[in-house]
């Protein structure tokens, strides 16, 4: 099995390459706001007690969220080749507690592919993103604190896996194809 996290800022590209590495190497895409979208559609008692927090514009505790990551590890680990964790974990917390999940399900993450990009350039790609796609990113000031929000969060996890030998940088600039080559060479090297 073959398990992965993504890391990367907003407007790195995380969303594209996730999907690209899914397909190319058979892999489910885990997605905490897709995961919570799903069990709230669902009515599953995980996803019942995340709308009450989202009703109220409270974060989704961490419990309920690794909830449900195992809950799709359970259902979904006999039909994929591995998993490809999106934006999570964020936090150190988030980290530990899903070491502990995956430790329990005795899963181990293989690699962790961080998406190095300069703030210059992901404010670009995202000011691009709102006037092509449609999805609404707020002004460049509004974009500048995601980012460092993300940075002061996101630092710390990312040496957490480098203190395991897992975390790998990685250019996020060039084009889709460019960067995809890149984690892709990371990848096959896990590959038997």
């Amino acid at each position: 099995m073959l398990n992965l996290i993504l890391f990367g800022p907003p407007g790195s590209g995380k969303g594209t390459q996730a999907a690209n590495l899914v397909d190319k190497f058979n892999l489910k895409h885990i997605s905490t706001g897709n995961l919570l979208r799903e069990e709230k559609a669902k009515e599953t008692p995980l996803g019942l007690e995340a709308k009450r927090f989202m009703d109220q514009g409270l974060l989704v505790p961490d419990e309920v969220v690794i909830g449900m990551i195992s809950s799709t590890l359970d259902n979904e680990a006999h039909k994929v080749k591995g998993f490809i964790f999106d934006g999570f974990p964020r936090t150190v917390a988030q980290a530990e507690a899903l070491d502990k999940l995956l430790d329990f399900k005795e899963i181990i993450i293989d690699k962790v592919l961080s998406l190095n990009v300069t703030e210059e350039e992901l404010v670009k790609r995202i000011v691009h993103r709102g006037k092509t796609s449609g999805r609404v990113d707020d002004n460049e000031a509004t974009i500048r604190q995601r980012i460092t929000e993300y940075e002061n969060k996101t630092a710390p996890v990312a040496e957490f896996y480098q203190k395991q030998h897992k975390l790998v940088n990685i250019a996020g600039e060039g084009s889709v194809d460019e960067i995809f080559k890149k984690l892709t060479a990371q990848v096959e090297i896990l590959q038997p």
